[in-house]
């Protein structure tokens, strides 16, 4: 499989990082076609990608983590897609593990980090409670929702490249995606190591925005089980302030009709929404793709520098 396998790595200023990877992971897998999307570096990424003989990908300015992704997808040849972290935390021995369950029939592996992989207790806390948001919205058990460290079938994959946000996260979107649209999941235990340079998540800004980023592909999965608590609880709580009006002063309030038709109101919206989304997913099978952005402008670079161009 592996002379059909591109492996791709968004970098943003990783060029330390790079020298030591790049050469491991060629040694590991010869044949694979290497891929690294240069988002907007301003070291020497570009170099060191060239100098170890690999595709380099640049965009001329900093676009983001799914922007990368998304330029490495449409870059690549292989039929199976790894995407990996330049940082140094995924390790290229752990890519046969993964393969191997593509091998087996599954459409993705996921490499699942265990406790001692996370940066810090409260990223550990945040990432168990996406899990678990996630785990609800699809109805499968999502073991680490956000894990760039993947394998995937390259035709499924390009599928919801429409879907992804140019920045954070992608894994979030791709994951919940392939469950929305039957294709099966596998998570594969790993153990990341530190990361090699500086991290450029925010904790408190990322982490709000991955919450979004939830319940915005949670509303593209399975948007009843988001609306329909909530319909609930707005009928719940007029019916209860109906119930008290009615011993207290015998009469039916416009508080309570305004929560009863709330309720309702909600309910209608996730059947709506139910409705659209499965009209987006049946026109991606059907290949045709609802393109919500532009495709950047980006320059692509062989392991010779003097050959490149604009794609």
């Amino acid at each position: 499989m592996h002379n059909k396998l591109s492996i791709i790595l968004p970098a943003k200023n990783e060029a330390e990082g790079l020298k030591s990877f790049l050469p491991r992971l060629r040694k590991q897998l010869p044949l694979a076609e290497i891929i690294v999307v240069n988002d907007g570096s301003t070291d020497n990424t570009a170099e060191v990608c060239l100098a170890n003989g690999v595709f380099v990908v640049t965009h001329p300015y900093s676009m983001g983590n799914g922007a990368a992704v998304k330029s490495g997808a449409r870059h690549a040849s292989g039929e199976i897609l790894v995407f990996m972290d330049a940082d140094g935390q995924h390790q290229p021995e752990d890519i046969p593990r993964l393969l191997a369950h593509i091998e087996q029939g599954y459409d993705m592996a996921v490499g699942a980090r265990d406790g001692d992989s996370q940066a810090s207790k409260a990223r550990g806390l945040g990432n168990a409670l996406y899990n678990q948001l996630a785990s609800y919205m699809t109805g499968h058990v999502i073991k680490d929702l956000t894990s760039g460290f993947r394998a995937v079938r390259a035709n499924k994959f390009r599928e919801f490249l429409h879907l992804l946000p140019n920045g954070f996260s992608y894994p979030t979107t791709s994951t919940m995606a392939f469950f929305r649209s039957g294709y099966s999941v596998i998570y594969e235990p790993i153990t990341a190591p530190k990361r090699i340079g500086k991290s450029h998540l925010n904790i408190t800004k990322d982490g709000f925005r991955f919450l979004l980023i939830i319940f915005k592909i949670g509303t593209l999965h399975s948007p009843l089980k988001l609306f329909l608590p909530i319909s609930l609880a707005f009928f719940g709580v007029g019916l209860a302030y109906y119930l008290n009006t009615l011993i207290s002063v015998g009469r039916f309030t416009n508080m309570s009709a305004l929560l009863l038709s709330t309720s309702v109101l909600i309910f209608l919206i996730g059947l709506v929404s139910e409705q659209i989304t499965s009209l987006i997913y049946n026109q991606g099978n059907t290949n045709t793709p609802l393109q919500l952005e532009e495709q950047p402008l980006e320059t692509t670079h062989s392991a010779s520098p003097s050959k490149q161009q604009v794609a």
